[in-house]
């Protein structure tokens, strides 16, 4: 097989598992662990991967991945963890959901719930609960964030302080080795924050790929939620750190997985 059948697969691997390692793809492919060595350098000259102990990870830097990119990344473990979320809402509540694929997912999961009251700042969340028609679906406001449909700014921070939700599920671009929870946007990070200090009870979604990238702007410390729903066991050390905080860690399994 030539590297410019087997590049487009390396990188969806990545994609799907947030990093590769050269002797799984060597397995994968059949080839050495030098042919390996040589593509993920190859992708990474391009800057499409970087290079990390034993494989490679996704780029990190100051900017996102692509929205539609970021939908498709890990949609099993995504929605185990939506479910789950989803699970420690109530009905009869009242819910933030802000911007993101994972809180999209908990929107799709809340479709059965009754009496909910849901404010969002995700006019894709909007569009979802719409379907729900015992969900009465509160936007906003605020500059429009073309390329997912998010909508921040100080428009959209006041309108958050001017509730005080039961419950808001936030999710996240990183999240650091010693528990910050970061993002790209300095906007988002602002509104973020005042779910996190308008809620009751505050629950993050987010999967493990969230892990193995980084972002520039920190929200808060895991620290400050309550419950934190993902797919995959934390590093001892942080989960150890989340259970000094008083930090509730769920995880997920994903389809196939036990």
């Amino acid at each position: 097989m030539s590297q410019t059948i087997r590049h487009p697969e390396i990188l969806d691997i990545a994609r799907r598992e947030g990093k590769v390692t050269v002797e799984g793809l060597a397995e994968h492919f059949g080839v050495t662990l030098q042919t390996i060595r040589r593509d993920l350098s190859d992708l990474a000259h391009a800057g499409r991967l970087e290079r990390v102990h034993g494989g490679a990870v996704l780029p990190s830097g100051t900017t996102n991945i692509g929205y539609e990119e970021r939908r498709r990344l890990n949609a099993d473990g995504k929605t185990a963890i939506a479910r789950a979320c989803a699970a420690q809402i109530p009905e009869n509540c009242a819910v933030f959901l802000n911007i993101g694929t994972s809180t999209e997912a908990v929107a799709v999961e809340l479709m059965h719930h009754r009496n909910l009251l849901v404010v969002t700042n995700n006019m894709n969340v909007a569009n979802i609960l719409s379907q729900n028609r015992d969900c009465n679906v509160i936007v906003t406001g605020g500059s429009l964030r073309h390329s997912d449909g998010g909508l921040i700014g100080d428009i959209t921070t006041a309108a958050i302080r001017q509730f005080k939700f039961d419950i808001g599920v936030i999710g996240c671009s990183a999240i650091d080795n010693d528990g910050d929870i970061l993002d790209f946007d300095v906007q988002e990070v602002g509104v973020s924050q005042a779910i996190l200090t308008r809620s009751r009870r505050t629950l993050l979604v987010a999967d493990h790929t969230k892990f193995k990238r980084t972002a520039p702007a920190r929200i808060a410390s895991l620290q400050n939620v309550d419950m934190f729903f993902t797919d995959r066991a934390l590093h001892p050390d942080l989960s150890a750190r989340c259970a000094d905080w008083g930090t509730e860690v769920q995880i997920c399994a994903g389809k196939g997985k036990a």
